[in-house]
């Protein structure tokens, strides 16, 4: 009769793509609990080199590695919380709690035996200390298998190897032939060849940008991206800080120049209450890249919102709600600072 030694195992990470070394950590969990959750990181986020797949197909070939689990299985996407640790460690806490509610514990049980489960030496799992309420289980790494380098493989060949169980390599070969995987390869090609123009560099180099974040009676002014990384996707007006420039003077240059908000340059400077750094080193694809966000209020007005047209990097400039905002559509971690910069 089976036994386990946990009513709930919690195994959290991006699954981009579901490997070998997760699918042993996840028979694993299987064998000492009655039952698993898969927290899928990273969820409700543009596609992007890092992160090209959803939650919703992430799921899908989860779920298809382990076609016999039923119930024992369960899948749930996570936010990330970049900028706000104790955000995500309380987000991680809330949504187990969530689901083990779900399954009463059995009459004349405790409080349900939750732990945690993941690669102990693997640099992402560092998670596996941040809950200590919860016992901590590692698992050894399946020959060193990474993600990294099979997200590379596949999008830069078109190969899927070994490394994945043999239904996610079967979902990889079709998702192959669709226009999502076309256009995330050539993301690929282009940052590869943006790369290639610093090999010559002594050393690799820091990126300095800046984004306005300009806000105005509960809407926010975005652009849509001309241009690769990111084509298409929804933006905070901004862009590379000049050699010779402040860069309080960089954020007033770059979003008059793609949006031609119809605000004189003094108004907008002195409407900046706030700044603040961003400097996660996987935010953006083309390398490390830190941005200073500044957050512009500008005054209700009578006439509506200021008039604004695409310019420079920008395909269109338009306001939108507030509560409207889709993190799904907005590039790199731009969703992230807007949260953080508004509250």
């Amino acid at each position: 009769m089976f036994k386990p030694d946990f009513d709930f195992l919690v195994f959290i990470g991006r699954f981009q793509p579901f490997h070998a070394g997760h699918q042993a950590v996840v028979e694993t969990a299987l064998q000492r609990a009655e039952r698993v959750i898969v927290l899928v990181g990273s969820s409700c986020q543009p596609r992007t080199l890092r992160n090209p797949w959803t939650f919703a197909e992430r799921e899908t070939f989860i779920r298809a590695a382990f076609p016999e689990t039923g119930e024992r299985l369960i899948l749930a996407p996570l936010l990330d919380d970049t900028y706000n640790e104790q955000g995500w460690i309380t987000r991680v806490q809330q949504t187990v709690h969530g689901i083990t509610c779900r399954f009463p514990p059995k009459v004349g049980s405790a409080a349900p035996r939750i732990g945690l489960i993941g690669h102990s030496k693997d640099h992402s799992s560092y998670y596996l200390s941040m809950f200590p309420q919860w016992q901590s289980v590692a698992v050894e790494n399946v020959r060193g298998v990474s993600s990294t380098p099979l997200r590379e493989q596949y999008f830069q060949r078109g190969a899927a190897n070994g490394e994945m169980p043999p239904a996610v390599q079967t979902w990889l070969e079709t998702f192959r032939e669709s226009d999502t995987f076309t256009h995330i390869a050539s993301e690929w090609e282009f940052v590869n060849q943006y790369r290639k123009g610093w090999e010559a560099a002594p050393y690799a180099p820091t990126f300095v940008t800046v984004d306005a974040v300009v806000v105005q009676a509960g809407h926010i002014l975005l652009i849509e991206r001309k241009a690769r990384p990111g084509k298409g996707q929804w933006a905070l007006p901004g862009g590379f800080l000049d050699p010779h420039e402040k860069l309080r003077d960089a954020v007033i240059r770059e979003l008059r120049e793609e949006t031609r908000i119809k605000v004189p340059a003094p108004v907008l400077a002195g409407s900046i209450v706030k700044e603040q750094v961003f400097d996660d080193p996987y935010r953006s694809a083309r390398g490390r890249t830190i941005t200073h966000a500044f957050l512009i209020e500008l005054k209700a007005d009578a006439h509506g919102l200021p008039k604004v047209k695409g310019g420079d990097d920008a395909q269109h400039a338009f306001w939108m709600p507030l509560g409207d905002l889709d993190p799904e559509r907005l590039f790199e971690d731009h969703f992230q600072i807007i949260k953080t910069m508004i509250g």
